[in-house]
């Protein structure tokens, strides 16, 4: 089965997903969908992806910039079988996918509400097994899931607290910063938390949250205390194990996110990508046996790209097996490299 997989929004996260979907040989882009016929619309074409208006005020937009658009986003609709929902939060979609009978997979932008089920490759791939929909959550929360669910499997979370140094933006985006400032998250928890618990509902965690005036990565503090006993050597065992964990060391010369995403363009990956999340080795410490601290990078641009692709599989049914998923979709995306 070659699925055919529409994406709408073509933006930050949406041109990595149909890229990554590309690179998949049992699925392929019937199209992609823009609001605006701007650089992104025009390389979309030059990349040889069909590409659709949004609606029909957007259509009129191309007509005018004499970009070619196949139709609009109710045309593309109807030739999918699933779409990846790339679009800004609350764009409100949902009616047109369930009126056309399409399946969608949503960002972490949205509300876990949406969907009623959020989606983690490694930790409820089997869970969403032919779901209509499902969201991939944000590129934070899908950051704490991919380390602290391996430490709950095995050891058990008793409480978890994570102290998340957010970006102020996206490096292409002019419009928000950086700020030159520090701002606090004053909600306590920050949605983090709950939205981690959305994934896995029984996690004791807590989160707060500031923003910094940066663009390249997000920066996690982690502390856990354990129900077992464990070693810091016994946790980056246990983290070897799982996919998408790469670990890097200050000792190395890594000593902040500049220095990874150095390391990301070195690997000569598309548009230099982290999909992995970056443990620093020698940063992991446990005090009294059973707390834990740990520091780790999130590549804001790109590390739920790999877990929107096993969605598919998963909603699709078109593996059954989630490793297998992960392993098929890390090579395609050549994850692995860094341990």
């Amino acid at each position: 089965m070659t699925a055919r997989i529409a994406i709408n929004g073509y933006g930050t996260i949406g041109k990595r997903v149909a890229d990554a979907v590309a690179a998949q040989d049992d699925m392929r882009v019937a199209g992609v969908a823009k609001t605006k016929p701007d650089f992104e619309a025009k390389l979309a074409v030059r990349k040889g992806y069909p590409l659709y208006a949004a609606n029909k005020e957007a259509a009129a937009k191309f007509e005018k910039a004499g970009v070619k658009s196949s139709g609009t986003l109710d045309d593309l609709v109807k030739v999918a079988d699933l779409v990846v929902d790339c679009t800004p939060e609350e764009s409100g979609y949902k009616a047109l996918y369930e009126k056309a009978g399409v399946k969608a997979i949503w960002q972490g932008g949205e509300e876990p509400s949406l969907t009623n089920l959020s989606f983690n490759a490694a930790a409820n791939y089997e869970e969403c097994l032919g779901a209509t929909f499902v969201r991939v959550p944000s590129c934070n929360t899908t950051g704490l899931i991919r380390t602290l669910y391996p430490l709950d499997a095995h050891f058990g979370v008793a409480n978890a607290l994570a102290v998340m140094v957010r970006r102020a933006t996206d490096p292409g985006d002019s419009k928000k910063g950086p700020i030159n400032a520090i701002e606090p998250e004053l909600e306590m928890p920050s949605h983090h938390g709950p939205d981690v618990q959305s994934v896995l509902p029984k996690l004791n965690i807590h989160t707060i949250a500031v923003k910094v005036p940066t663009t390249i990565m997000h920066l996690h503090i982690v502390t856990v205390d354990l129900k077992k006993p464990a070693t810091a050597d016994a946790v980056l065992d246990v983290w070897k194990r799982f996919p998408r964990v790469a670990f890097v060391a200050g000792r190395d010369g890594v000593k902040s996110t500049a220095q990874i995403m150095e390391m990301a363009r070195d690997l000569s990956r598309n548009r230099s990508d982290l999909y992995e999340i970056a443990v620093w080795r020698d940063g992991v410490h446990v005090l009294d046996g059973k707390r834990l601290f740990y520091f780790q990078a999130v590549h804001q641009e790109s590390d739920v790209v790999p877990e929107n692709v096993d969605a598919i599989r998963a909603l699709l049914e078109i593996q059954k097996d989630g490793r297998k998923s992960m392993d098929k979709t890390d090579k395609s995306l050549g994850i692995g490299m860094v341990k």
